[in-house]
């Protein structure tokens, strides 16, 4: 068994409020799951309005696989442009 995990920290540059922050994590994280069916929620800068640390898991059977996946995932986060991606991190675990 293969465990990818991917955390992202996000930039909100534009964002004034805790509540268009929702909004917009809200968008980003629907459109995650229900893309690449993975587990992903907010984990880090919960009450800062303007960044944001998100974290993804996906399980599978084969590390390249699991990684291409990943970064098809950052790609998609970046061509919503509703936030800037600041870092990204990768890392896959065997089991």
């Amino acid at each position: 068994m293969v465990l990818g995990l991917l955390t992202i920290s996000l930039r909100l540059p534009e964002n004034n409020t805790l509540k268009g922050k929702r909004k917009i994590l809200k968008s980003i994280l629907g459109k995650m799951k229900n893309t690449f069916n993975v587990s992903a929620a907010e984990i880090g800068e919960n009450d800062t309005h303007r960044k944001s640390d998100l974290g993804c898991a996906m399980v599978g059977n084969d590390s390249a696989y699991i990684n291409s996946k990943l970064d098809k995932l950052i790609n998609m986060v970046d061509d919503m442009g509703l936030a800037e991606i600041v870092d990204t991190q990768i890392e896959i675990m065997h089991c």
